[in-house]
């Protein structure tokens, strides 16, 4: 077990992220090291709701939900690296580079999150990210998440 194995419910989760079903999209959080990376996990069910439109003959969930995973991953690493995230403030997704999908996440899957933080410059912070599919890469990017006072 890793030296920075945690975790984090979702209960925990929703403390930090203002998302909420069926736009929460992080199950559960395993390992986290503070400003430096974070991994977490998503069970994918046939429940989904996006599931019924996309495709109803063969289910695969939408490569743009998986990139909100892991935007709200990484929005983790962020707003736990601080301690706790203000009232008054969010945290969001402002930016993508060079995003590839390499698999197809279908019901039965688990995600695997695995976020890296790679900076941080006036409340902007840019990650690595993958998420994958016992042990398979279905998608990886880099992601920008911006803190801002509402």
């Amino acid at each position: 077990m890793s030296e920075h194995a945690v975790s984090i419910d979702v209960r925990e989760i929703m403390r930090y992220l203002p998302h909420r079903y069926p736009f929460l999209l992080v199950d559960r959080v395993t390992e986290f090291e503070p400003n430096v990376r974070i991994k977490a996990l998503k069970n994918v069910t046939i429940n989904e709701p996006f599931f019924v439109g996309h495709f109803e003959q063969y289910p695969v969930m939408p490569g743009v939900l998986i990139i909100e995973a892991l935007a709200q991953a990484a929005g983790i690493l962020a707003i736990k690296s601080q301690g706790e995230r203000a009232e008054n403030e969010l945290y969001f997704f402002v930016g993508i580079d060079n995003a590839r999908f390499k698999r197809q996440v279908v019901p039965g899957d688990q995600l695997v999150f695995e976020v890296t933080q790679l900076a941080v410059k006036r409340g902007i912070g840019k990650y690595t990210a993958r998420a994958l599919v016992d042990g398979q890469v279905a998608c990886e990017a880099e992601i920008m998440c911006a803190k801002r006072e509402v």
